[in-house]
């Protein structure tokens, strides 16, 4: 049976009130490496009334640039949906292989809107910039004013004592350089060695970190809106400075020398300050924004392990190692003060 008629035969189990069930335009969506994602329209019957919806199919593939739990990433979109925090709205969570193949979750899909940063240095888009960074850090410092147990995440996303949060994310991504490194990387190895020697303060609250907060994970509008802030698989509870340090990862201003692209670093700071009601210590940001670059490097070194290993041959594997490798090394000499 094809994937559009195993969809509707599965949702179909899922709405009993529905009749004529009917998946069609069902299209891979390119970029995102950690799962496979479609977006398809449903079309249905309900009490002699014809319906349809847009939606969006998140599977996860063979095998992946980074390991993580489904669930997790479903409750923290469902913990957020309907708050100032724009995402989709969740609709049914499979954590079984048998449907699919592979595990995944259905979503509805926000129509209309960009997430490609190519397109923020064109028009119409250049005149949005100054909007859309002032959107994208004050969306950043609510998710870290976000009550994790009011939101229910507590439940489902592991605990860690503040004293911990820097050493717990050091350690999981030096291992997945351990495990998947094809060939010796002193650089990042030297930053390693000077973040175990130099820890940071532990975090004023422990909060929800999106894990992959950056230009390229919302959708945009041309007037600088935020509808939606996707991708948040490697969501988890620990420093809120985690999150601000991965959007200060040079690799992600784009080549354009600012933060995220948009603004420059202080101006982004000062936003997120203001909306989080929390303080960025500049010795504190300055270490997470350097793990970023360990962390970064991390995941697109894992990416060639899976292509190499022949787990996952789909471009889209070994395009980041290919192309951000060579740069990551560059952004972490860049934010050490070496080049």
């Amino acid at each position: 049976m094809s994937l559009e008629g195993r969809l509707a035969a599965y949702i179909s189990g899922r709405l009993p009130q529905a009749q004529n069930v009917v998946v069609d335009r069902l299209a891979r969506i390119s970029g995102g490496a950690s799962r496979e994602t479609y977006r398809f329209r449903l079309s249905w019957t309900e009490a002699g009334a014809g319906r349809s919806r847009a939606l969006i199919l998140r599977r996860d593939p063979p095998a992946s640039l980074i390991d993580t739990e489904r669930r997790i990433e479903f409750e923290a979109y469902r913990a957020f949906f309907g708050s100032d925090v724009p995402v989709p709205e969740m609709l049914w969570l499979e954590e079984e292989s048998g449907p699919l193949d592979h595990p995944f979750f259905i979503a509805a899909e926000i129509e209309g809107f960009q997430a490609a940063p190519a397109l923020l240095w064109t028009e119409p888009y250049l005149a949005c910039h100054p909007k859309l960074a002032d959107r994208k850090w004050t969306i950043l410092g609510q998710i870290a004013r976000a009550d994790p147990e009011a939101l229910g995440l507590t439940r489902v996303m592991e605990p860690v004592a503040p004293a911990d949060c820097w050493s717990r994310e050091l350690g999981y991504w030096e291992q997945v350089l351990d495990e998947d490194e094809a060939e010796p990387l002193p650089i990042i190895r030297a930053a390693i060695r000077w973040l175990r020697a130099n820890p940071p303060p532990p975090p004023q609250r422990i909060t929800v970190v999106h894990g992959d907060y950056r230009t390229g994970n919302f959708l945009f509008d041309t007037a600088g809106e935020i509808h939606g802030v996707l991708d948040w698989e490697m969501a988890h509870l620990g420093d809120p400075l985690e999150d601000l340090g991965w959007g200060f990862n040079p690799v992600w201003s784009f080549g354009r020398g600012q933060a995220g692209g948009l603004v420059p670093d202080h101006q982004a700071v000062a936003i997120w300050e203001r909306s989080s009601g929390l303080r960025a210590d500049p010795d504190a940001l300055y270490w997470w924004t350097l793990f970023n670059c360990v962390k970064g490097q991390a995941i697109w070194v894992s990416s060639a392990r899976a292509w190499i290993d022949g787990g996952n041959r789909e471009p889209i594997m070994v395009y980041p190692p290919w192309a951000l490798q060579n740069a990551q090394d560059r952004a972490t000499l860049k934010v050490m003060g070496r080049l």
